[in-house]
């Protein structure tokens, strides 16, 4: 019996997406941070600054690599795996992420060489402009790309002519009800997983070495950033919540494990419970009485729809979202009480000093990205059962492909990206193990015949003066 095709390619598309997301998630933020060192650099003109910046960019490079060869495939498979899908929503689609090549891939693609290898071949201010056009690149590729997905969680701007969802305002297509909150929350998100990444492998190379300049300097700045980001996201997340009980109400429903309003009692905050979709009810809840109302209604008795208001084709998978939804909550608040706890230990003197916080810090490396592929599980499986919420369903959307041929590629995609990964984090972990500040002190020397002249060549120069001057 061949095995559903729909479901196997579900899973290969879920499974390369929340591969590739992790390397977005770290160089959006790690631009940035980038830009903030070399800024430093030009500023004081210290070499611990410009040492520090060539061990991260080395990281970035890696990162960004990775990630454009894993996303690459993405956009494959609209026409493999959902040939429907592409053909109901393209003329949205297709041209949003032709704007993200246009005006991101080619902008980063145009100045990320002269971030990697333009020192000693163009000037500090350009080899500045450069790294800074890169950050902006990545922040316009994320723009792009979220507004795609949030069209696809609240369609705006289109009109249906012959089956087909066609623009009709582009403005109202880009700009959906759900972008603005998607855009920024994802954002701060990737800022928050950078800061922890370079945090954690800050501690790792100043228990190793504690007078190692640039990992203190990575660490004072790595939490520093999540000390004022970490709040700013729970505020982020509130609002975001707050547009998805407008604009996705049974989603938000299956983030609350919230089956059916009794009463006036409100609704209470699941703290821990096991949703049981076919029964219709959760076992074993820990709840906070009136919790979800004053979180979502901001009123004490407040009521807001539940899953057994829509019919049981329309709901979500429960367990997921609701399990999806309390990794990502859980793992933000955890951001929040480790940032508090820097600038405990930052009053107290005690950032660099080794014991139980700097021991801490590397298990949070992937504290922010697994938030990320939590949040993006949440969105992405409470959209179910729709591939364009309220117009067109996964199941209408999928290719007619036999199952043996989705699981050829799908084990494909498994290998290849396992390899990949795996090389990656081996060569992070060779840097590492150099140490950040030791690994940036040997300048590489412009190679012979491109050093740039220290002032400009007039006519009368001689680029070969003769004998005897």
């Amino acid at each position: 019996m061949d095995v559903d095709a729909l479901l196997l390619s579900r899973i290969q598309f879920a499974a390369v997406i929340s591969f590739h997301i992790i390397f977005p998630s770290f160089t959006i933020g790690l631009a940035g941070w980038l830009v903030v060192i070399e800024a430093r650099w030009l500023a004081t003109r210290d070499a611990a600054w410009k040492r520090l910046y060539r061990f991260w960019v080395k990281i970035f490079a890696v990162s960004f690599g990775l990630g454009v060869v894993s996303g690459v495939v993405m956009s494959y498979q609209f026409g493999t795996n959902w040939g429907p899908f592409s053909v109901f929503a393209g003329e949205v689609i297709g041209p949003l992420m032709g704007y993200e090549v246009l005006t991101a891939f080619f902008l980063e693609a145009s100045f990320l060489g002269v971030m990697l290898f333009g020192w000693n071949r163009v000037g500090d201010r350009m080899h500045f402009v450069s790294t800074v056009l890169v950050a902006v690149g990545t922040l316009i590729s994320a723009f792009w790309i979220l507004s795609a997905n949030s069209w696809m969680q609240t369609p705006a701007g289109y009109a249906l002519v012959d089956g087909k969802a066609v623009p009709t305002d582009w403005w109202a297509v880009v700009f959906n009800p759900s972008f603005p909150y998607r855009f920024a929350h994802m954002v701060v998100a990737t800022f928050l997983a950078t800061g922890f990444a370079v945090a954690g492998m800050a501690a790792i190379a100043l228990r190793r070495e504690p007078d190692d300049v640039g990992a203190r300097r990575s660490l004072g700045m790595a939490l520093g950033l999540a000390a004022v980001l970490a709040p700013l996201q729970v505020l982020i997340g509130d609002l975001h919540g707050l547009n998805t009980a407008e604009h996705q109400p049974a989603k938000l429903a299956a983030m609350e494990g919230h089956w059916r309003n009794e009463g006036d009692d409100g609704v209470p905050l699941l703290l821990f419970a096991w949703p049981d979709q076919q029964a219709e009810r959760n076992h074993a809840e820990i709840a906070l009485p009136h919790g979800a109302s004053l979180i979502i209604t901001h009123s004490w008795n407040g009521t807001f729809p539940a899953l057994t208001d829509f019919p049981p084709e329309d709901r979500p998978p429960v367990a997921i979202v609701f399990w999806a939804f309390r990794v990502m909550v859980g793992l933000g608040l955890l951001m929040v009480a480790v940032g508090a706890w820097a600038v405990w230990r930052c009053w107290r003197g005690r950032l660099y000093r080794d014991g139980p916080f700097l021991r801490l810090l590397p298990f949070m490396i992937p504290s922010g990205f697994l938030a990320v592929l939590a949040g993006w599980f949440t969105t992405e499986v409470g959209r179910q059962p729709w591939a364009v919420y309220g117009l067109m369903r996964t199941s209408e959307g999928a290719s007619a492909l036999a199952g043996h041929q989705v699981i050829g590629s799908l084990t494909g995609f498994a290998v290849v990206y396992t390899v990949i990964f795996g090389a990656g984090l081996y060569y992070v972990a060779r840097l590492l193990r150099r140490g950040i500040d030791r690994d940036g002190q040997a300048e590489p020397a412009a190679p012979s015949g491109l050093q740039r002249p220290q002032r400009p060549l007039s006519a009368f120069d001689s680029i070969d003066p003769p004998a005897g001057g």
